[in-house]
């Protein structure tokens, strides 16, 4: 590493469906966390690596911060306070498209117990706004850290979907890292298991166009993954067996769809992109189980990885 090469851990953190996946993405240039429409999708801390020639990012995306109903909602809020005090800096995401409301001057009041770590404030989706509308945000942005007590280090727009910025956010989080050796070798975009982003891939597909509740009631988890015998070297399949777990035997039927229809579009939109991370041509076996009320059962939600 060179003179000056700096590294270190930055957390993402924002109400539900502000924007911090998709950022994370667009940072790393690859798809490492899950996106979709549907508050709380991410369930874990996903390291994401950004490198750079004078740097490197370890980009921390947490579950959004809310007000839980379950025992899982109270896992993960705990999962998003200990991923605060472990890392260099924070970044706080604030939508462009929606106004600032009391859940982000929660974060905010929260985040202002941190003393002596670097504080970004990060306006996403500003490709949804006019710059009218982006002016007024900013503006609103300042005014809830001077009320809240915390002085942002920068005050960064961003459009991770147009790319709008986003070097300049990399560039500056770099800034106020510390000097250091590089933590991953170059060219590794996550520090996450396969099986962890192969089960991610499955339940961002399995999301797709379901509504209500149902979002919050999946979980998947891959049983196994393991090279088919006898299949000459220059044709290798890999067998990967997936379970789809919901709460309910109704929910059951809507994720496998009318004569299995919907299964199989989850499972062919899965194995193109399973492929494409694995490198190798996959045969994916999909299960869908019920775990009744996995959400609130602490012994379900060991099983399952929470």
């Amino acid at each position: 590493m060179g003179e000056g090469f700096r590294s270190g851990f930055v957390c993402f953190v924002g109400r539900p469906n502000a924007g911090k996946s998709t950022l994370t993405n667009a940072l790393v240039g690859d798809k490492v966390a899950i996106t979709s429409s549907r508050p709380q999708t991410t369930r874990h801390a996903v390291r994401g690596l950004v490198h750079r020639p004078d740097g490197q990012l370890v980009l921390v995306d947490t579950p959004g911060l809310h007000k839980p109903r379950t025992l899982l909602g109270e896992r993960l809020n705990d999962l998003v306070r200990s991923t605060w005090s472990e890392v260099d800096v924070v970044g706080m995401c604030f939508p462009a498209d929606q106004r600032i409301g009391p859940g982000d001057r929660f974060l905010v009041r929260e985040l202002s117990s941190l003393r002596r770590k670097p504080m970004f404030a990060i306006a996403t989706k500003t490709d949804l706004v006019s710059p009218e509308r982006l002016a007024q945000h900013l503006q609103a942005i300042q005014k809830t850290g001077q009320d809240e007590g915390v002085e942002w280090a920068e005050i960064v727009p961003v459009s991770a979907v147009a790319g709008d910025q986003v070097d300049l956010l990399a560039t500056l989080l770099l800034q106020v890292l510390p000097e250091g050796p590089a933590f991953y070798p170059e060219g590794q975009l996550s520090d996450e298991p396969e099986e962890t982003l192969v089960a991610e891939i499955v339940r961002e597909a399995a999301l797709e166009g379901i509504h209500d509740e149902l979002p919050h009631s999946l979980a998947v988890t891959v049983e196994e993954m393991v090279p088919r015998e006898d299949r000459p070297a220059d044709k290798p399949l890999l067998d990967v067996r997936v379970n789809v777990y919901v709460e309910r035997d109704s929910q059951k039927g809507i994720i496998i769809g009318k004569k299995g229809t919907r299964l199989r579009e989850i499972g062919a939109s899965s194995r193109q992109q399973i492929e494409r991370l694995l490198g190798t041509p996959v045969y994916l076996d999909l299960h869908v189980k019920v775990a009744k009320d996995w959400q609130r059962d602490p012994k379900q939600l060991r099983k399952l990885g929470f």
